[in-house]
C-alpha cells in the first residue's frame, strides 16, 4: 500500500505472527539488497508491505529458491537481521525494527516504500506494480498489450510516476509531473487550459493519453483528473506494437494514466490547497472495500479549484470528479470508471505568432498577460470505463475493455502576431465550439508455456477507436495591442453557427507478440507485429458533403531484446514502426479540412539499465524518423513536406542515494534535423521548438534535526531553440529553479497524520520565450509561482 504512514507497534510473538492463507509461491531470489528482495517478495506475493522506513544501511536479504509461503519467505529473507514482521491482515505485512518497537505508540515514522497487490496474477493489469525506493516512481508499469513489466524487464525507456509524487509535489496537470522527465517538454502554458506534451521531441496529443490502456477517452481542452490517477506511466518512443495506433498519431511516447482502487485499508483524505494569486481548492480522496474477503472496492476522488491565477487579470475554475468501482475474486476481476472533469480560464492564453526574419522580442514580464479580458476557453469531459478480465488457468488470462468519452470545449481567442521587437501586435477575434465523441475498445489473451528449456509468453490483442469531430467557428475583427503594455479592446459579439460534423475517424487493429525467455529470464527476445487499419472522412462544414478521405492499413513489425548480463543489470534494444492517421487540417489554416494520408514512422533505439538496490540509473540512445508537416506562413497552409529525424540520448535516475535523500530526472541530448524538405530547402536545418539539451534534476532530502521534514529542490534547463523552419527565429535558452518543503506530524485531535506542503515554482521570476512545436509561434513561461496544501487523514 504505496504512501502508507504507519505508527509503532508492540512486537508480537512468533505464534502471534499470522501468515495469511494464501498457499505457497515460488521464488527465485539471490541475496539482494534488503528493500529490492521486499519489493519482488511483493510482486510475487501480492502482498502489501509497510514498515518503518529505517532498514539498516546496506542490509542483504536470504536467499529464496523454490515453492514456499509467504511466511516462510519472510523468515529466510530477514533472516540475520533485527528486523520483526506480522501480518496485519491476509494481504498485508509490517516490517518493523528494533527502534520502531521502543517508539512511542503514536509517534509518526517515514514511510517505506515498497508494495504490491492482492492480485497474485503476474498476467494481470488490474493492480499497478508496487513502488520503487524513495516511492516517487515505481518498479514498473503497463506496457500495451504485453502487460505490466518490471521496468529492468522492459525494453523500452519508461519511467512510472506515483500518486505519492504527485501528492508531494502538488501537480496540478500532466506537464507538471512530466516536468521531472527530461525527454518531455510543454507545448502550451499551464494556464492555457489546454496540455500538450512533447516526447523525444514530437508533440503528444490529449487524445493519445491513456486511460487504464484505453486511449482516446481524455479530453482534450480539459484534462484535470490528476486527483483521481494512482500512476502516471511515461513510455518514451514508439508503443504501435504494445498499443496499437494512437488517435493522435503521436510517435515520441505514450502516456497512460492508472486510475486509484480502494486498497484493503480504508482511506480517508482532505486537502485544502492554494496557488498564486488567489486559486483556493480542495480534494477529497475516501476509498473502502467490502464483503468477506474484501473483494468488493469503492474509491472516489473530487476536486474544486478557483481564482485568480499566477497571470494577471487571469481567473480560472477547475472541478473534476472520479468514481473507481472493482471487484477481485478468485478468478475474475472487474473494474468501471466513471469521470467527469470541467475547466474555465478567463481571459483564455493562446499562442503568440511571430514571422520568420524578424527579431524575437525581449520577453515580457513573466505574469504579463495581452489576451482581451473578453477571451474564454471552457471545456468539461465526461468518460466511462470497464475492464474485466478472468483466468482461463493459472498460465492464461483473457482480457476486454469498452470505454467512451463526450468532450467539448468553447473558446473565444484572438490569436496575437508579432510586428516587431517594441511588442506591437494585431489579432483576429474568433469564437470556436468544439465537441468530440469518442469510443475505444480492446481484447486480448496473455498466456505462458514452455518448449523444451524456452519460456514463451505469448500475447494477443485487438484495439478499435472511433471518433467524430464536430466544430463551428466564426471570425470576428481585428485589433491591436502590445505585449509590454496591453491595449484593451471592445467586446466582440460573435455568434457561431450550429455545430457541425468535420472528421470522423476509425481505428482498428490486430497484434500478436512473443516473449521467448531463456537463462531463467536473463535473455528475453519479443517479436510481434499489428495489422493497423485507419479510415477518415472529411466534412464541409457548411453542406455537409464528404470533402475527403482514405482507407488505409498497413503491417508494422517490432523486434525487442532484454538480457541481463548481472542480476541488476538489464541491456535492451528495439526495432519498431508505426502507423499514424493523417492530419486533417484545422479551420486555423487556409487550407481547413484538408486530409494527409497515414504517416508511418520507425524507431531505432539501445539502452543500458541498472539497479543499485535502491538507484536506478538509465541511459538510452534513440532515433525516430516521421514524415513532417510544415506552415507556409506568408499563405497560412499546412503542407506535408520531409520528414522529422529525432536523435537522441537520454540519461535518467531514480530513488535513494541514502536512506534520506531521493533524486528524479535526468539529462537529454538531442539532434533534431529537417530532411527530405521539397528542393532541400531545409535539409540540415534543426527542428522547431527541439533543445539540443534539455535537463531536469529534482532531490528531496529528510532532515535530521525535525522529524518529518523533508525539503525539495528542483531545477529546469532548456537549451536554445529555432521557432521556424528556416531557423531564423532562435529563442534563446532558459532555466527555471523549484523549491519546496514538507512536514508531517500527529494530528491533536486523532492521532493521525497531518502533512503541510509549500513549493515555489520559478522562484527567481525569471521571464523566458518558449517556442511552440506549430511553428513560429511562441509563449511565454509560468511565472513564479506559490503552492500550499494541506492533508488531513480521517
Amino acid at each position: 500500500m504505496s504512501g502508507l504512514l504507519v505508527s509503532a507497534t508492540p512486537v508480537l510473538s512468533q505464534d502471534q505472527l499470522t501468515a495469511p492463507n494464501a498457499g505457497e509461491f515460488h521464488f527465485s531470489l539471490k541475496r539482494l539488497n534488503l528493500r529490492s528482495a521486499l519489493s519482488q517478495f511483493s510482486s510475487v506475493t501480492g502482498i502489501d508491505i509497510v514498515g518503518d522506513g529505517a532498514l539498516p544501511s546496506g542490509a542483504v536479504s536470504g536467499q529464496l529458491e523454490g515453492r514456499m509461503s509467504p511466511h516462510e519467505a519472510l523468515s529466510r529473507l530477514l533472516a540475520g537481521t533485527d528486523l520483526n514482521y506480522r501480518f496485519s491482515n491476509p494481504t498485508s505485512v509490517v516490517i518493523m525494527t528494533a527502534e520502531a518497537r521502543s517508539a512511542r505508540a503514536q509517534e509518526v515514522l517515514p514511510e517505506i516504500t515498497v508494495s504490491g497487490s492482492a492480485n497474485t496474477n503476474t498476467l494481470s493489469t488490474m493492480s499497478p506494480p508496487p513502488v520503487y525506493a524513495g516511492g516517487q516512481v515505481a518498479t514498473g508499469g503497463q506496457v500495451g498489450m504485453l502487460g505490466n513489466r518490471n521496468v529492468m524487464d522492459t525494453p523500452f525507456n519508461q519511467t512510472n510516476y506515483t500518486a505519492q509524487l504527485i501528492q508531494n509535489q502538488q501537480a496540478r496537470t500532466i506537464t507538471d509531473v512530466t516536468a521531472n522527465d527530461p525527454s518531455v517538454d510543454s507545448a502550451l502554458p499551464r494556464n492555457a487550459t489546454r496540455e500538450q506534451l512533447v516526447i523525444r521531441g514530437f508533440l503528444t496529443s490529449n487524445t493519445d493519453i491513456g486511460i487504464n490502456g484505453l486511449y482516446g477517452l481524455a479530453g482534450n481542452n480539459s484534462l484535470s483528473i490528476l486527483d483521481g490517477v494512482e500512476r502516471v506511466e511515461v513510455l518514451k518512443g514508439l508503443s504501435a506494437l504494445v498499443n496499437g495506433m494512437s488517435p493522435g498519431g503521436s510517435v515520441g511516447g505514450s502516456v497512460n494514466f492508472v486510475t486509484k482502487r480502494a486498497g484493503d485499508e480504508p482511506i480517508a483524505e482532505l486537502t485544502t490547497t492554494y496557488a498564486s494569486h488567489s486559486q483556493f481548492g480542495t480534494h477529497l480522496d475516501v476509498g473502502r472495500r467490502y464483503g468477506d474477503n474484501k473483494e468488493f472496492g469503492v474509491r472516489f476522488n473530487g476536486s474544486y479549484r478557483n481564482g485568480n491565477t499566477e497571470i494577471d487579470r487571469q481567473q480560472q475554475e477547475l472541478g473534476a470528479a472520479i468514481l473507481g468501482l472493482d471487484y477481485r475474486g478468485d478468478r475474475f476481476r472487474i473494474s468501471t470508471d466513471l469521470s467527469y472533469d470541467s475547466s474555465d480560464s478567463q481571459p483564455g492564453q493562446s499562442r503568440t505568432t511571430i514571422q520568420s526574419g524578424m527579431p524575437v522580442p525581449t520577453p515580457p514580464s513573466a505574469t504579463n498577460n495581452w489576451m482581451q479580458p473578453w477571451t474564454y476557453i471552457k471545456g468539461r469531459n465526461l468518460f466511462a470505463m470497464t475492464h474485466a478480465e478472468v483466468d482461463l488457468s493459472d498460465r492464461w488470462t483473457a482480457y476486454g475493455s469498452v470505454g467512451a468519452s463526450d468532450s467539448a470545449f468553447a473558446s473565444k481567442l484572438g490569436n496575437p502576431a508579432l510586428l516587431n521587437a517594441d511588442g506591437d501586435i494585431t489579432a483576429e477575434g474568433r469564437l470556436q465550439r468544439v465537441a468530440y465523441q469518442n469510443l475505444a475498445w480492446q481484447g486480448g489473451l496473455r498466456g505462458e508455456f514452455e518448449t523444451g528449456a524456452v519460456h514463451h509468453q505469448v500475447n494477443f490483442n485487438v484495439t478499435g477507436s472511433s471518433n467524430e469531430f464536430k466544430l463551428a467557428s466564426v471570425r470576428g475583427s481585428i485589433y491591436s495591442s502590445n505585449i509590454y503594455n496591453p491595449v484593451n479592446s471592445p467586446n466582440q459579439d460573435l455568434t457561431t453557427p450550429p455545430l457541425a460534423k468535420f472528421s470522423t475517424t476509425d481505428l482498428v487493429s490486430y497484434g500478436v507478440a512473443d516473449t521467448l525467455s531463456i537463462l531463467d529470464k536473463r535473455v528475453q527476445f519479443t517479436v510481434g507485429v499489428r495489422r493497423q487499419q485507419v479510415a477518415s472522412d472529411n466534412f464541409d462544414l457548411a453542406t455537409g458533403a464528404l470533402t475527403s478521405g482514405y482507407d488505409s492499413a498497413a503491417w508494422t513489425p517490432a523486434y525487442m531484446l532484454v538480457v541481463k548480463p548481472l542480476e541488476n543489470v538489464s541491456v535492451y534494444a528495439n526495432y519498431i514502426e508505426g502507423l499514424q492517421p493523417g492530419v486533417v487540417v484545422d479551420d486555423f489554416y487556409n487550407n481547413a479540412g484538408q486530409a494527409f494520408p497515414p504517416f508511418r514512422s520507425k524507431q531505432y533505439e539501445a539502452g543500458v539499465k541498472v539497479d543499485w538496490g535502491r538507484l536506478t540509473t538509465t541511459v538510452s540512445a534513440f532515433q525516430i524518423t516521421k514524415p513532417s508537416t510544415l506552415v507556409n506562413v506568408p499563405a497560412n497552409l499546412l503542407t506535408v513536406d520531409g520528414e522529422s529525424r529525432n536523435r537522441g540520448i537520454e540519461i535518467n535516475a531514480f530513488g535513494e542515494v541514502t536512506e534520506s535523500i531521493r533524486v528524479l530526472g535526468g539529462v537529454t541530448f538531442m539532434d533534431a534535423r529537417q530532411q527530405k524538405t521539397e528542393g532541400g530547402q531545409f535539409d540540415g536545418n534543426r527542428s522547431i521548438a527541439i533543445p539540443n539539451t534539455q535537463v531536469r534534476l529534482g532531490a528531496e532530502w529528510d532532515t535530521p534535526f525535525l522529524r518529518g521534514f523533508t525539503l525539495t529542490g528542483r531545477a529546469l534547463y532548456n537549451d536554445e531553440v529555432f521557432a521556424d523552419n528556416a531557423n531564423t527565429l532562435l529563442v534563446p535558452s532558459w532555466t527555471r529553479f523549484d523549491v519546496g518543503a514538507r512536514y508531517t506530524f500527529v494530528s491533536p485531535w486523532n492521532g493521525k497524520p497531518i502533512t503541510v506542503r509549500f513549493m515555489v515554482e520559478n522562484v527567481f521570476d525569471k521571464s523566458f520565450w518558449m517556442a511552440a512545436p506549430g511553428g513560429n509561434q511562441l509563449f511565454l513561461g509560468s511565472p513564479r509561482t506559490y503552492l500550499a496544501s494541506t492533508t488531513f487523514r480521517f
